[in-house]
């Protein structure tokens, strides 16, 4: 019994330092942001908890937006990664692997490359970067999805991730899945579907 409570013990000591190092590397991602030069709220100064016109100076300023769901879809992928890589570890260590995935991919979008390439091949025309407020919000998204994701069974979660996709397509002509292509491989028949 005791050895049993001992190591109980142990796997509850791990699992908390492991959420630890998950807040640590979102507490970098902000700092790292704040170095780049990032703001912290809406240059309009104020914060709102939903910006609903996805082609406004708003959009990716504020708590969430039309693309906080394709975060909580991160969420399910990078649940499903740390599912394929590290089968048999505990959760709070695939989350840290989540973390640290959508923490740098937050950073990386918010350099002057990907925000370039975001306003010549995509229509974000107006994309200057992510407040650091939305950028946190969007990686606590990812976060959101990834525990959605361990709880619920995979068909499920499929079905989510496709209602989403399609929801937001539907709404504001782009998602996921129309975000990545148009970054990877442009097409100007897209685009211009997109522009509406």
């Amino acid at each position: 019994m005791t050895i049993a409570a001992g190591s109980d013990d142990n796997r509850q000591r791990r699992a908390a330092l492991l959420l630890l190092a998950c807040l640590a590397v979102l507490a970098l991602q902000i700092l790292v942001l704040h170095l780049m030069g990032r703001l912290w709220i809406c240059e309009c100064g104020y914060i709102k908890l939903w910006e609903g016109v996805a082609k406004s100076s708003g959009n990716s300023q504020h708590v969430s937006d039309w693309y906080t769901p394709s975060h909580i879809i991160h969420g399910f992928l990078f649940y499903g990664l740390g599912h394929l890589l590290m089968r048999g570890k505990p959760l709070s260590g695939r989350l840290l692997l989540a973390t640290v995935i959508e923490s740098a991919w937050e950073i990386l979008e918010n350099t002057p490359m990907v925000m370039n390439r975001y306003r010549s091949a995509t229509i974000s025309l107006d994309y200057f970067g992510d407040s650091i407020l939305n950028s946190t919000m969007d990686t606590l998204a990812m976060a959101t999805g990834f525990l959605i994701a361990s709880r619920l069974p995979v068909a499920v979660t499929v079905a989510i991730a496709i209602a989403l996709e399609l929801f937001t397509g539907f709404m504001v002509r782009d998602n996921l899945t129309l975000n990545v292509l148009m970054l990877v491989w442009p097409m100007d028949a897209v685009k211009a579907w997109q522009a509406g």
